[in-house]
């Protein structure tokens, strides 16, 4: 990958799209992993304002730590960026004890984990509508067209996604040409929504390489009875989540009505 020319692509077409739309800038969630201090500060080599917004729910420490070494490294380098912390836990906290007891648990917690990021998102829409910004997504390729590895309307809602044609791995590969610091460089990736270290991995059952290499056999026509062993577990771990999270990766369904019936 041309990773030096990807960059300047990646710039000029944020640049012209918030200039083409009349914006002044953009407002993006920083959590403390890859893609959140890649799209960040590729938002800020517009040099179009940029705002910041960290907001911790329960968050681990490590977390909440790199993000502020990130957003500190951001402004010390970019005079566009400015930075805005919201704790939502308060508000997440509220909104657990409102809610009515539940008999499985299990599931009571997954939904919870998808509240963090619909709190999240509401939040930066807040700031785009008061400061006049777009709200710029951080999903990958393989998060957002391969597995729906995210929150439908929570991190999945956004105006633009600047790193949504990239890899994971050529994330990566962006974050050390642009200079991103080495403690996020080196953290195991994670979604950050459970209050705990848990990483995409645990979650998956997967890597991001591997995901990847499944995501080329599946578009190469390959099916489960061409691998074995690790090969095959991970692709079928692909599959699964690919068939499983297509209502986030295609467009809502609209029931037509007939022609006759009207």
């Amino acid at each position: 990958m041309q990773t030096e020319k990807v960059v300047d692509h990646i710039v000029d077409w944020l640049k012209s799209y918030a200039n083409n739309a009349g914006i002044k800038g953009f407002v993006i969630g920083v959590s403390g992993g890859i893609d959140s201090a890649v799209t960040s500060t590729l938002c800020a080599k517009t040099g179009l304002d940029l705002l910041c917004v960290e907001m911790p729910i329960h968050q681990g420490e490590n977390q909440v730590n790199r993000a502020d070494e990130h957003i500190n490294w951001l402004q010390e380098n970019f005079p566009n960026v400015s930075r805005e912390p919201v704790n939502l836990t308060p508000i997440f906290d509220s909104f657990v004890s409102s809610m009515p007891p539940v008999d499985n648990e299990e599931e009571r917690f997954m939904s919870l984990a998808n509240t963090r990021a619909r709190l999240r998102m509401t939040t930066l829409y807040y700031f785009a509508a008061l400061k006049k910004y777009l709200v710029a997504g951080t999903g990958n390729k393989v998060e957002d067209f391969g597995i729906g590895f995210y929150t439908k309307y929570g991190d999945g809602g956004v105006d633009l996604s600047p790193i949504a044609d990239l890899l994971k791995t050529e994330v990566y590969e962006v974050g050390a040409q642009l200079g991103i610091i080495e403690s996020i460089m080196t953290a195991p990736p994670t979604d950050g929504l459970w209050g705990d270290n848990r990483t995409d991995e645990d979650q998956i059952g997967a890597s991001y390489p591997e995901l990847e290499w499944a995501m080329k056999m599946k578009d190469q026509g390959k099916s489960a009875k061409d691998f074995t062993a690790r090969e095959k577990k991970v692709f079928e771990i692909y599959i699964r989540y690919n068939k499983m999270n297509q209502h986030k990766m295609v467009p809502i369904p609209v029931c037509e009505i007939p022609e006759a019936l009207k």
